[in-house]
């Protein structure tokens, strides 16, 4: 391993995404990180149920995940792995820069698993861009390129 390099996780809880991570319920999308490669990839988790709030109105009768939460959903994936890697003791915000090359590809409906398979681009001091793909039983769902940026908690509230 080089010197400097995020150490390799095999997976992140959920009690640790919460570190990781401002969202709460309904908002955090992840429900755990199986894999982690320093900070050159990773791999979360959402188990999708019947009984999340989206469901009520998107498509009621015929549950759809909707895509911005399957985007979302790999936009926290990668901003875990941010901080992870960032080796900070205590976790930078991460703001959501852009979103690129989006493809739909199928629906996902409750009862799936997703898995978002984040892979880091390029990093520029605090800015990160990542190529992202999510799947259901190792079939591509979405996939996208986002870019991150960690902003300090405490010192620049305003940027």
């Amino acid at each position: 391993m080089k010197e400097n390099a995020a150490p390799t996780l095999d997976t992140v809880d959920i009690q640790k995404l919460l570190e990781y991570l401002p969202h709460r319920y309904p908002f955090l999308l992840v429900d755990r990180i199986i894999e982690c490669n320093g900070d050159a990839s990773c791999i979360g988790i959402k188990n999708v149920t019947a009984n999340e709030p989206q469901f009520q109105g998107h498509f009621p009768g015929q549950p759809i995940m909707p895509g911005v939460l399957l985007i979302e959903g790999m936009a926290q994936t990668a901003g875990a792995l941010a901080v992870h890697a960032s080796g900070s003791n205590r976790p930078d915000v991460v703001y959501f820069m852009t979103i690129d090359k989006v493809k739909f590809r199928k629906p996902v409906v409750p009862g799936d698993r997703v898995e978002f398979h984040m892979t880091r681009l390029n990093r520029r001091r605090n800015m990160w861009w990542y190529r992202g793909e999510a799947k259901v039983d190792g079939v591509m769902v979405c996939e996208a390129e986002l870019s991150a940026m960690l902003v300090g908690a405490k010192t620049d509230k305003n940027a």
